[in-house]
């Protein structure tokens, strides 16, 4: 019976060693590099390594003197501007008061004309008069169209400089870890210089490796057994989903161990799955189809 149970034990024992997984790999995360939209000196920087910052948190402050200084100069010319353009209009609208009065008084001497107690040389007086009303307000109209296109140039210059302004302020564009820093407090920003790395860690995805005999059995939106290393002798078993599936082969990188020998050829497949908290990029994990 004692060399039974150490024969079972043995053939167990062999049996879990023979065990292995479907596939293994390495977390990762989407990862994004924030830049700079604009130039200046960097007043506030906190985008520390390892911090979790908010979506929309205030990461940056990028030096905004230089164009609050050159919004204020557009602000006095857009001004200056604004008060010919009213000049223009007021003078308008004398005219088209007294053109409105002439066609009141060219209908009287019609009314008049046609009870013979006006003559023509009035009406033709008063058509006259019209016409030359009518020409003076369409010279104010083109007078005021280049005037009316610098108040337009002006504003849209203001309008970018406000935007300008705005992107001087480096918002966190989603929650996530800062991975790297790449500038400090006080050095300048350049339009594209990274500033920090930054990764989501609510969704990780797993990056393993399939032969081509496995490939057939594997379908995008799949369901899969993900185990991570809970302690020295146990797995966690986590539910995720296959996200994408290579399509070109390519050999087996030298960090990733399969069932199959490494000089064959294998395929790249993707693996989201919900991070509970205790998955780290680069952290291996194995998953069964």
């Amino acid at each position: 019976m004692k060399y039974i149970f150490i024969f079972t034990l043995l053939f167990i024992s062999c049996e879990n060693s023979n065990h292995h997984s479907d596939a293994y790999g390495n977390f990762e995360a989407r990862e994004i590099t924030v830049s700079s939209e604009s130039s200046g000196k960097i007043l506030s920087f906190i985008a520390e390594e390892g911090a979790t910052l908010d979506s929309g948190a205030m990461v940056a402050q990028i030096d905004t003197i230089p164009l609050t200084l050159k919004r204020k100069q557009l602000d006095a010319a857009r001004m200056i501007v604004s008060s010919k353009t009213k000049n223009v209009v007021a003078q308008m609208n004398v005219l088209k008061e007294q053109l409105k009065n002439m066609n009141r008084e060219k209908e009287r001497v019609e009314k008049l004309l046609k009870d013979g107690a006006a003559t023509t040389k009035q009406m033709d007086d008063i058509s006259g008069n019209i016409q030359v009303l009518n020409k003076q307000i369409e010279s104010i109209e083109v007078q005021n169209a280049p005037v009316l296109g610098e108040l337009k140039s002006v504003e849209s210059q203001i309008e970018q400089l406000q935007d300008q302004i705005m992107r001087c302020k480096i918002r966190n564009p989603k929650k996530g870890v800062v991975l790297s820093r790449f500038t400090e407090q006080g050095e300048l920003a350049m339009p594209g210089k990274p500033l920090y790395k930054l990764a989501g860690m609510g969704e990780m995805f797993l990056r393993v490796y399939v032969s081509g005999n496995q490939l057939p059995n594997i379908k995008i939106g799949q369901t899969v057994s993900v185990m991570v290393d809970e302690s020295r002798t146990t797995n966690k078993t986590l539910s995720g989903k296959v996200t994408w599936i290579s399509s070109q082969s390519e050999f087996t990188p030298k960090i990733i161990q399969t069932k199959e020998e490494r000089v064959n050829l294998v395929y790249a497949v993707k693996i989201s799955v919900i991070n509970d908290g205790s998955l780290k990029i680069g952290m291996p994990g194995e998953v069964n189809f």
